[in-house]
């Protein structure tokens, strides 16, 4: 039985252009191009019609920007691939997981074009979903309870591409590493601040992080956009605590 991986990777029509989909179409070729005989065939097919995406495919997106994060240190754990492995079973449910994985898997093997990547989800995502980007990313860096710096390198260069404010990036940044006044950070506000300024901070971040600011984005990603929230309100609460206010 011949091999699809031809057909598949240059049938963009059903990817989600760009980039990323000559992305997409190289793994999926790929993979596609591992097994042979007539049921080969039916999985292709039948995962074609699951891979029907658009520019602004926020899953797509996170897929290759997790590969290139998970490159950066030069190694591959797999605490890292289990804890993609267990968000996209959470969001998406274990069927579609599988192939999740199986494009991750050969996307690790190639090198990403990132400024174009990020190019392409800038210019189709909104912000507060970029932001969301950013918040997964690190979940993934700091699955082994260790961010390496060639990790941090690369989330902040995705960052900059993606048009980031460097504020909200060091917000975001503060939710996964320990750092002086990291509380503070994560609220974008200065340690001196008067008690009303702090206030005034939580309620401009508390906007900024609700979760009905991705909302558009499906329930799936509901889970991940409260964990940044309340990750958010436990500053505010910790800086509370300190400070004696009520």
């Amino acid at each position: 039985m011949a091999k699809f991986g031809k057909w598949i990777g240059g049938g963009l029509g059903w990817a989600v252009g760009g980039p990323i989909g000559a992305l997409f179409g190289f793994a999926l070729g790929t993979v596609f191009d591992k097994s042979a005989g007539e049921e080969s065939f039916k999985t292709s097919t039948s995962t074609r019609g699951r891979y029907q995406s658009t520019p602004n495919d926020f899953g797509a997106s996170l897929l290759v920007l997790v590969a290139s994060v998970m490159k950066a240190d030069g190694k591959i754990l797999k605490s890292e691939l289990e804890y993609v492995r267990r968000f996209f079973n959470k969001q998406f449910g274990s069927e579609k997981t599988k192939q999740h994985m199986l494009v991750l898997r050969e996307l690790l093997k190639k090198e990403i074009p990132l400024q174009d990547v990020c190019l392409q989800i800038k210019t189709y995502t909104k912000y507060p979903a970029r932001l969301q980007l950013m918040h997964l990313l690190f979940g993934v860096a700091a699955v082994d309870d260790h961010i390496d710096e060639s990790e941090i390198r690369i989330i902040e260069q995705i960052a900059s591409y993606l048009g980031i404010r460097q504020a909200d990036y060091a917000s975001i940044k503060a939710m996964f590493l320990k750092e002086v006044d990291g509380d503070y950070k994560i609220l974008e506000i200065d340690k001196n601040a008067t008690d009303d300024e702090l206030k005034k901070a939580y309620r401009k971040m508390a906007v900024k992080y609700h979760p009905d600011k991705v909302s558009h984005m499906g329930d799936e990603y509901k889970d991940s956009a409260k964990e940044k929230f309340q990750k958010m309100k436990d500053a505010y609460d910790n800086i509370k605590k300190q400070r004696g206010m009520k």
